[in-house]
């Protein structure tokens, strides 16, 4: 049978097919980690299960003697043995791990061996993982080696390799968490100090870590992340924009990292004439060497291993070999630790490399029909990986980037440089002089992008929030392959009717999109030039949808004054953009939980007093002076101290001046109360319980007040009387939906139904308005009656 031509057309774009063989198995040898550990019970029958049946299909295969039946079935046969050898992995861990999570809730000593590198927690704690050696009662630990993590005062000593004595609080950790105990530690001491290369690595890291913060910002503090992954000196609100634009693969060890050494090495030896061999043992070598300075973690080396695998099989002219590689490179990673099965880390490592061979090349080829190869080979590897990750993304956080890829483009040519520069600055500290020109040169990409990251992240829309979960991951992931479909290019098929299906699918896709970019560009407009149409002009308390936490505000000729700024700065932006409002005159901190003071980055530098409660961490003190660094006018409140806002009055009725009974916290929140000037007279109780609010009710003349926010989201904890003397017509709760706490309490609720108030829920009715008109309270929500 003759066979059809080939055009020249098509023999243009014909590439080698990927082998994908070996996908299945690194698919099921996935799920059955993800069993395995989180429900530990059946670790045991997944390994007896899958070796039964692994071995009848090497039976059935033997009995039916044919080729192709073997074939098939020694995938098989190989994919279930790496699913039982994985669930025999995570059964012989079981009996260790469980008798560790019977120390939780006590105070334990624990001596441990560190495992990673160490990085500063939002509590302020420096956080590693490390391996235990023993467990048990203050001076008698017993002999017991699990995975845990502990968190320390910040000091210096806790390098991967040294040898740590603790003593803290234990926790059991959840199903499907890597380590099996976390240890909030009260006395930390290092014991014996890493030696041998690691003790090296760690000096030479600490070296440029000191070098780059001579160096100012923007830059100085992230170097150090870019090359040797030590993300302790980066700015928290650097992070947090690294985070929005995408670039946070950038501000540690990850695959961009290794792939960069990995392609420096290889240019470097082929631009020295080295042949394909020595290329390749010289990128490997430089990529174990990488390893071992940035710490060989086990994030690191599963980076370095997927990074590795992408970039050979790429430069090797091999990409058909590649997702046979990774797929293997990942059965071996589970089979050794399962628990890596649930860390976002992992999936994203894995996504991105998968990206990376199998999405690129022909993402290139398709955005080539509209713009040079280069360029479009520039814009393809970021858009891989964003198409390839983005619903892992979303089933884990609530942030979705959507300047991401621009950000990725500017960033790229200085990232390789920055790091490429820094390590040899690192390996340059014995000739300091040379050390310091190489730091200095480093600093400028750095610099660069950091920039990038923190103007991007300014940009209208530079991200998305969606509810993390696998509605989320669903969406986003229709949304991905919508634009894969789109822009590779169509390929010619021989099978009429599979023709047809392609032709229907090119169609379907853009339509998804172009429904998707529709709902993005009414969201801009509601957003940007129309925010405040949603908004009725007679507001004067609004109390903001921020989640599980506080952030109202009171209006007045004018002028405004924010209550609090709940748990993250994007949803009070968001509600702060809607209602039109871009300077607060007054700023309330009632006091310094996360819940109220977390969103306070969305207002620095737009803030002209700020009155606060007592202070007792040092992590309040630096809130503090980064306000008033920006403009801001501190002053510390206690009961007696009154103003004006615009045409109405405020005054603090709680605390008491000098109380020694309630020096902080919760019960030491600034209660105030506004009126007059259009302002319904309105009490903020901020997070008191049932005791200050009595204490309250005796100190204080209260009268009616139409308008009440409920103390602590409206938990049990409440004192009737309180409720009872102040007769509100209005209680607000600010809370989040579905919240672990179950606020606002049914208690709560019925206290204040019993008083005669209506009751308006942020978790149900989103943002909620209030004002007076004609005399009379109005109320608006945005949803629900």
């Amino acid at each position: 049978m003759p066979q059809r031509e080939t055009s020249p057309e098509e023999s243009r774009f014909r590439v080698k097919r990927p082998d994908l063989r070996l996908l299945p198995m690194a698919a099921g040898v996935w799920a059955a980690a993800l069993l395995c550990v989180f429900v530990p019970g059946w670790s045991w029958w997944v390994a007896g299960a899958c070796a039964v049946g692994a071995v009848s299909v090497v039976v059935v295969a033997r009995l039916r003697s044919v080729r192709t039946s073997l074939r098939g079935g020694g995938l098989i046969v190989l994919m279930l043995a790496g699913m039982a050898a994985t669930a025999v992995t995570a059964a012989l861990a079981l009996p260790a791990r469980e008798q560790a999570a019977e120390w939780s809730g006590r105070v334990v000593e624990v001596t441990a061996t560190v495992s990673s590198s160490a990085s500063v927690g939002q509590d302020g704690r420096l956080w590693f993982e490390a391996q235990s050696i023993g467990i048990g009662i203050r001076g008698e630990p017993v002999s017991l080696s699990v995975p845990v993590r502990i968190g320390v005062e910040p000091d210096d000593g806790f390098d991967l390799g040294a040898g740590v004595r603790v003593v803290g609080q234990a926790m059991a950790t959840d199903a499907g968490e890597r380590s099996a105990l976390i240890v909030f530690a009260s006395e930390a001491e290092v014991v014996a100090p890493a030696g041998g290369v690691f003790g090296v690595a760690a000096s030479a890291r600490q070296a440029f870590v000191e070098r780059s913060g001579r160096l100012p910002e923007p830059g100085a503090g992230l170097l150090p992340g870019l090359a040797v992954g030590d993300t302790r000196a980066v700015p928290q609100t650097l992070n947090d924009d690294m985070r929005t634009t995408g670039l946070s693969h950038l501000t540690a060890v990850s695959g961009a990292n290794c792939a960069i050494v990995v392609g420096a090495v290889f240019g470097l030896t082929a631009l020295c004439g080295g042949g394909r061999m020595l290329r390749v043992v010289l990128a490997a070598t430089a990529l174990i060497g990488f390893v071992i300075l940035v710490t060989p973690e086990p994030s690191v080396i599963r980076a370095g291993v997927m990074a590795g695998v992408a970039m050979l099989t790429v430069l090797l002219g091999r990409p058909s070999a590649g997702a046979g590689l990774l797929a293997l490179c990942a059965v071996i990673i589970l089979v050794a630790d399962p628990w890596l099965a649930a860390t976002p880390g992992f999936a994203l490592s894995v996504m991105a490399s998968g990206a990376l061979i199998l999405l690129a090349p022909p993402l290139s080829r398709g955005l080539a029909r509209w713009m040079p190869q280069p360029i479009a080979l520039a814009i393809a590897v970021p858009l891989a990986a964003q198409l390839a990750c983005g619903p892992i993304i979303a089933l884990f956080a609530e942030q979705q980037s959507l300047v991401g890829i621009a950000a990725n483009l500017i960033a790229a040519p200085a990232a390789p440089v920055a790091t490429v520069i820094g390590l040899l600055a690192c390996l340059a500290a014995p000739v300091p002089p040379l050390a310091d020109v190489l730091t200095a040169s480093a600093w400028l990409p750095s610099a660069w992008i950091a920039t990038t990251a923190t103007t991007t992240a300014q940009l209208p829309l530079a991200e998305l929030l969606l509810p993390a979960g696998i509605g989320s991951a669903t969406l986003v992931a229709l949304i991905s392959t919508s634009i894969a479909v789109v822009l590779l290019r169509p390929r010619v098929s021989r099978q009429p009717r599979m023709g047809r299906w392609a032709r229907l699918v090119r169609p379907c896709a853009a339509g998804i999109l172009l429904i998707v970019m529709s709902l993005a560009a009414a969201r801009v407009l509601l957003s940007g030039p129309l925010a405040t149409a949603t908004a009725p002009d007679g507001w004067a308390i609004a109390a903001c949808d921020v989640g599980q936490g506080d952030a109202l505000l009171v209006r007045s000729a004018g002028m405004v004054a924010l209550i609090d700024t709940g748990p993250e700065p994007e949803p009070l932006s968001t509600c702060l953009t809607s209602l039109g409002i871009e300077h607060i005159d007054l700023l309330v901190l009632s006091h310094f939980d996360l819940d109220h003071v977390g969103g306070a980055a969305a207002v620095i530098g737009r803030v002209g007093t700020v009155l606060h409660g007592p202070t007792t961490e040092e992590s309040d003190e630096r809130l503090l002076h980064a306000l008033a660094r920006d403009g801001a006018r501190l002053a510390p409140a206690a009961s007696g101290d009154r103003g004006v806002l615009g045409a109405a009055d405020w005054q603090v009725l709680w605390p008491l001046r000098n109380s020694a009974a309630f020096p902080s916290g919760n019960d030491a929140s600034l209660v105030i109360e506004f009126g007059g000037g259009e302002v319904p007279r309105s009490l903020f109780l901020g997070d008191l319980s049932a005791e200050p609010q009595r204490m309250l009710l005796r100190s204080v003349r209260l009268g009616p007040y139409p308008v009440v926010k409920v103390a602590h989201h409206g938990s049990g904890d409440q004192d009737a009387g309180l409720y009872e003397a102040l007769d509100p017509t209005v209680a607000v709760f600010s809370a989040g939906a579905d919240n672990d706490y179950g606020h606002p309490r049914e208690e709560t609720l019925d206290l204040l139904a019993a008083t005669g108030a209506h009751n308006l829920r942020t978790d149900e009715q989103g943002r909620i308005l209030l004002g007076i008109r004609e005399g009379e309270l109005q109320v608006w929500t945005e949803e629900g009656p």
